[in-house]
């Protein structure tokens, strides 16, 4: 694959990741909200809060760190598993009468969970990366960087990268402090509830 190709492809996965991952999402949200859709707008809020690991891996990224590759896989495989798995919210978004906005919820779900998997998968060569500083400084790395400092000179333009990338490193210690808390804790009381989310 040449590097020209791999850019075309890496900058196509990041804007397909701010339509599904942010648009889509955001305009769902409201709308759910304004549909009075409780189920479809509790689920979605499980969604953020998981999926902000990919604004983690951003900063992370734009900090120059290797370990970005690592929570950009693990963001792709925690958003599918946050919204299909909590049983009661599948019953009652089924249960829900058909109409517009419950079947372009369930559109969104399936698609979003199939560019989360396909990602995944043409993620794993890249993982090599977060295992190898010699590695991590090659142009077949490197090119992952280009749209998260394109974002950086866009909404911080002042701040150093350094500085951006602590802010990424904070939030993923709370971000695994939190998984850590919900997987060994809190899971096991409420099991595949989100009655308590």
């Amino acid at each position: 694959m040449t590097q020209e190709l791999l850019q075309a492809l890496v900058w196509m996965d990041y804007r397909l990741a701010v339509l599904f991952t942010v648009l889509l999402p955001f305009v769902l949200l409201i709308w759910a909200f304004v549909q009075k859709a409780d189920a479809m707008q509790r689920l979605l809020i499980i969604y953020w809060r998981v999926s902000s690991l990919l604004a983690i891996t951003v900063y992370l990224m734009i900090g120059s760190l290797p370990v970005s590759f690592v929570s950009g896989i693990l963001a792709r495989i925690l958003i599918p598993v946050s919204l299909w798995f909590w049983v009661d919210l599948n019953e009652e978004i089924a249960d829900r009468s058909s109409s517009p906005l419950k079947w372009i919820f369930t559109s969104w779900r399936w698609a979003v969970s199939l560019y989360c998997g396909l990602g995944v998968l043409a993620s794993i060569p890249f993982l090599q990366c977060a295992v190898s500083q010699e590695t991590f400084a090659t142009s077949f790395c490197q090119v992952w960087l280009d749209p998260p400092f394109g974002y950086k000179n866009f909404f911080h333009a002042a701040s150093k990268p350094e500085f951006l990338g602590f802010l990424g490193i904070t939030g993923l210690v709370i971000y695994v402090l939190y998984l850590g808390y919900f997987v060994l804790v809190r899971l096991g009381k409420q099991g595949r509830s989100a009655a308590e989310q």
